[in-house]
């Protein structure tokens, strides 16, 4: 499997999590699918998750917008997919790449209302973020090389969650770098589910940008938690003493792991010795103050 395939899987997931939110608590919405040529696949697996939906769309009014040059067969195939939808449901192709994602979401009047936005093989354009940014509420998947964080360019667009991952294929095909932005918790801890649920034999590892070794991770819902106890220590060295909420909070948000995680790696950072807590004893709850001893950087 390439990480085309876990990329699609990812977004199928997160369909499944967005559309019943916003259909739930609005009248319209978009989403909008951008590709850099290639494989726009995605826009068809995307398609059939929407239609999955169909009951619920009644009443409501949702735009995907597939912008996208992936040869002459694309209308077709998303022809074949569309054939399924309600009349709830406006499709448009926009040839172009992701560039063309401004005009075609104001063209839409995506502004306003919740816009999901998915831009594969796109740079983090500041016309493409403050489009992408234009809903209400917003999210944002942006796919592009690795070799640079994502996370200022989102913030500065807007997006006060950010979270971003890098996908390594085990064969020689390109790593790609993931970003995620939203302002919503939930839609932040979604993906964090998504992206450790997702085909462990996929033939794809994981690379947490914020790691400064680089550690590559397999897939699994129980990650080895090696680097996030690293990367624990380190924002106790930075901040002091933290409680585990703040703990948990910094997994969720600065790193590729979420908040459970956190408590997996406390607790073996508790039994190593590495950090003490304050109560000492007690269950872990989310006031307990963790600090770091000092002698601690090097036995992670």
């Amino acid at each position: 499997m390439s990480t085309d395939a876990v990329l699609r899987e990812l977004l199928v997931r997160q369909l499944d999590h967005w559309l019943p939110a916003v259909l739930h608590r609005a009248r319209r919405a978009t989403l909008a699918l951008a590709y850099a040529g290639g494989d726009a696949a995605g826009a068809e697996e995307a398609l059939r998750v929407v239609a999955e939906f169909a009951d619920r769309l009644r009443g409501r009014r949702l735009t995907v917008l597939v912008v996208a040059d992936d040869g002459t067969d694309l209308p077709v195939r998303l022809g074949a997919a569309e054939a399924a939808l309600p009349a709830d449901v406006a499709v448009h192709l926009v040839p172009g790449g992701p560039d063309r994602l401004p005009v075609a979401l104001k063209a839409a009047g995506a502004a306003g209302a919740p816009l999901l936005t998915v831009a594969d093989g796109a740079d983090p354009d500041p016309a493409l973020l403050a489009a992408a940014a234009s809903g209400r509420p917003a999210e944002l998947l942006l796919v592009t090389a690795p070799g640079r964080s994502l996370r200022p360019a989102l913030t500065g667009a807007g997006f006060p969650l950010v979270t971003e991952v890098e996908l390594v294929p085990d064969g020689d095909g390109p790593a790609r770098l993931l970003g995620y932005a939203t302002g919503s918790d939930r839609g932040l801890e979604a993906v964090k589910e998504a992206l450790w649920a997702v085909d462990e034999y996929a033939g794809v590892r994981y690379r947490d940008p914020a790691d400064p070794q680089g550690r590559l991770l397999d897939i699994s819902l129980d990650p080895e938690p090696g680097p996030l106890r690293r990367e624990l220590l380190a924002e106790l060295a930075r901040s002091g003493p933290r409680t585990v909420t703040e703990l948990r909070r910094f997994a969720t948000t600065s790193t590729v792991y979420r908040a459970a995680d956190a408590n997996r790696a406390l607790a073996s950072l508790l039994a190593s010795g590495a950090v003490t807590r304050d109560p000492e004893h007690g269950r872990l709850g989310g006031d307990v103050l963790i600090s770091a001893v000092s002698s601690a950087g090097s036995s992670a």
